[in-house]
């Protein structure tokens, strides 16, 4: 069964990482797909692939998603090519720097925010019109575990992903009675760029160390992949979901289990 043959889901931060391992498997579910980065080049490089391998309807908008007239403008790009949004994977974020609370570099700190906070904030309040209007709509914003406990010397990551937890449990119980269901996930250390390079940055002479070392907390032993994110991410954006509102989903293997009893 094709879950998603014909839904348009948008994904932002789809360039690489989790965007991009969620836009290959929903564009093997048959998914028309709105794809959103920064980074143009390898946009356009995702896209060439995906089309190449999946034959599916793809859609490239180079936008910065922390900027509130990009986001309005690849919502509504994505409604003038497809007609509708069933689906918005609100997955663009940084981890920004290691520092501590008060040496936090306040630039990098309101960057963080401005990308994780208020470009999940900006798309849902662009994406949620749409989908009144239709009546229905499956949205799924990234926290991660970071949203779910604390995580040392990355304040301003740890406060807004916590943040976007909490404005998915708005948004389920303001919009559910429009046919909207609305999610987080929270995935733990899955091997995506950007926990390599926090690896880096936690062992800059041996980064392979500190990842072995990190899976060693793991209940599996083992780190997350991005195409283990991407079919949860495909079920919740479905409409084989049809009760799951308002939750945060961790996806970490069960390390959010011990934290505080390792």
């Amino acid at each position: 069964m094709i879950f998603m043959k014909d839904k348009v889901i948008i994904i932002t931060g789809a360039a690489m990482g989790l965007g991009q391992a969620a836009a290959e498997y929903l564009a093997n579910q048959g998914a028309k797909l709105s794809l959103v980065d920064y980074n143009e080049e390898e946009l356009e490089a995702t896209a060439k692939s995906i089309r190449d391998t999946y034959g599916t309807e793809v859609l490239t908008v180079t936008a910065d998603v922390s900027k509130e007239e990009a986001v309005a403008g690849y919502v509504d790009k994505t409604v003038e090519v497809f007609g509708r949004i069933d689906g918005f994977y609100n997955n663009a974020g940084i981890e920004g720097k290691q520092a501590s609370l008060v040496e936090y570099d306040l630039e990098v700190f309101k960057k963080v925010v401005d990308i994780n906070l208020m470009g999940v904030y900006y798309g849902m309040r662009y994406v949620l019109p749409v989908m009144q209007k239709q009546g229905f709509g499956r949205i799924v914003n990234v926290a991660s575990v970071g949203g779910i406990r604390g995580v040392i010397n990355q304040t301003p990551y740890v406060a807004t992903k916590h943040a976007v937890s909490g404005m998915t449990k708005n948004a389920a119980i303001e919009y559910g009675k429009d046919g909207i269901l609305t999610n987080a996930i929270a995935p733990g250390a899955i091997l995506t760029p950007m926990v390599a390079e926090a690896f880096k940055q936690v062992n800059p002479d041996d980064p392979k160390a500190a990842e072995t070392e990190y899976a060693q907390r793991n209940p599996t032993r083992k780190l997350g992949l991005p195409k283990q994110v991407a079919s949860v991410v495909s079920f919740l954006l479905s409409e084989e979901n049809g009760y799951v509102n308002g939750q945060t989903l961790a996806i970490d293997g069960g390390e959010s289990n011990l934290y505080g009893n390792s």
